[in-house]
């Protein structure tokens, strides 16, 4: 059988854009995998009638309900409340729950608040859902024929309590969803959905996603039948071939590191426009330190010459936004941080021009002991996503370039 879910999501951050809902999209995901359906998610500030509201439709809606945020010690925190009173019940304090507070904070030598146990409170007939992470935990109430979930608001908290959850409404839909993707980087996701639906039928049954964003796109399938989706992908890689750099799973920077390790290299990294993030997603992977040497950060045209050793008339005659200073960055980088490969990216990030040269210049390249790849692009965008794109697009070409080694004879 099919579940309907509605989301809520509570908290008058979420409104005002201080913190961004990302958990509306991971439980689509996380639900459609079990085979619920959501069909509707709102936002709803921290307040008690309007709360009361938004719960009462989603139980007009679905057939269970799932709301995220406001179970903290706070006097905003009201989504105990607020469940109670769609309900019809009153809350009552839960003293295992007032035990588990007072050792989590006695473990930390850490003086406990008065106002933590309000989040003992729970409403008659409701089941507290462990919380591993966090203080507050979650609650399950039967309303009538359907199910309230209350869960925390912070994402790691909210993926560590929905377990239980999880299991709980695959027993009852007795379906599994199974999904596998496709990676792609270096071409855009028109020309990514052209290639893919000229080559292969989708049959019936069977969910076709496009996911775009910072440079990389994403052919997911979704369906019931493992072996039908994984066909599916492996056409695809096909179709796609050398753009494609991973599968399911898989991070860009993890499948650099396992490229390096399994040759014994190392890499190291001259950026400019990407002020270090370059860097940092590739020292983000545990272990990463066996393959990635370091980072010059060379900001200024000054240091592009003095710390990574760009000559000083390459730079006279063409600046620092050019290709030709990236592959410079590129063969410093490799020969003064001791690495068997270089990276060098340069341009610019906006928000005005540099050079003469158009924000969403990126100029980037590879150097290594075979010779150097260099690329240039035109990221359209603000600074934030021309920073992002610059730093995929890098991790994708120095990925391209060691998959090329390996098959050259």
């Amino acid at each position: 059988m099919t579940l309907s879910a509605a989301v809520v999501a509570v908290g008058n951050e979420l409104l005002l854009g201080d913190t961004v809902n990302t958990n509306a999209a991971w439980l689509g995901g996380a639900l459609a995998a079990v085979g619920v359906e959501v069909v509707s998610s709102v936002m709803v500030a921290d307040d008690l009638p309007r709360m009361v509201v938004a719960l009462q439709r989603g139980l007009d809606d679905a057939d269970i309900v799932l709301v995220t945020g406001g179970l903290g010690p706070t006097s905003d925190d009201i989504t105990r409340e607020a469940v109670a009173a769609v309900a019809g019940v009153e809350l009552v304090r839960d003293e295992r729950i007032v035990q588990q507070l007072t050792e989590r904070f006695a473990a930390y030598n850490y003086p406990m608040p008065p106002d933590v146990l309000q989040q003992a409170d729970v409403p008659v007939g409701a089941t507290a859902l462990d919380n591993p992470v966090g203080s507050a935990p979650g609650l399950r109430l039967p309303v009538g024929e359907q199910v309230v979930y209350a869960l925390p608001g912070p994402p790691h908290e909210l993926q560590a309590v929905i377990g239980v959850v999880l299991d709980e409404l695959r027993a009852r839909t007795g379906r599994v969803l199974h999904t596998r993707s496709v990676h792609v980087s270096g071409i855009g996701e028109p020309t990514v959905a052209e290639r893919v639906e000229q080559a292969v039928q989708v049959p019936p049954g069977v969910a076709l996603a496009y996911l775009a964003g910072g440079g990389v796109v994403r052919v997911r399938f979704t369906g019931t039948d493992d072996d039908v989706v994984r066909r599916l992908a492996d056409q695809v890689a096909d179709v796609l071939g050398d753009a494609v750099w991973g599968r399911d799973g898989a991070q860009l920077d993890q499948v650099v590191h396992r490229e390096l390790a399994a040759r014994g290299a190392t890499v190291a990294v001259a950026e400019s426009l990407t002020g270090g993030l370059l860097g940092a997603a590739l020292s983000r992977m545990p272990g990463s330190s066996a393959t990635f040497r370091g980072s010059l950060v060379v900001y200024a045209t000054d240091l592009k010459e003095t710390l990574a050793g760009v000559p000083g008339p390459l730079l006279d005659a063409l600046g620092a936004v050019s290709a030709e200073t990236a592959g410079a960055l590129a063969a410093g980088a490799r020969e003064r941080l001791g690495a068997t490969y270089g990276v060098g990216v340069t341009g610019v990030a906006g928000p005005s021009e540099q050079e003469g040269k158009p924000v969403g210049t990126v100029h980037l390249a590879v150097s290594g002991p075979g010779g150097a790849d260099i690329r240039s692009v035109r990221v359209p965008g603000d600074r934030d996503r021309v920073r992002l794109i610059a730093v995929n697009s890098a991790l994708a070409l120095l990925w391209k370039h060691l998959a090329a080694e390996r098959v050259a004879p």
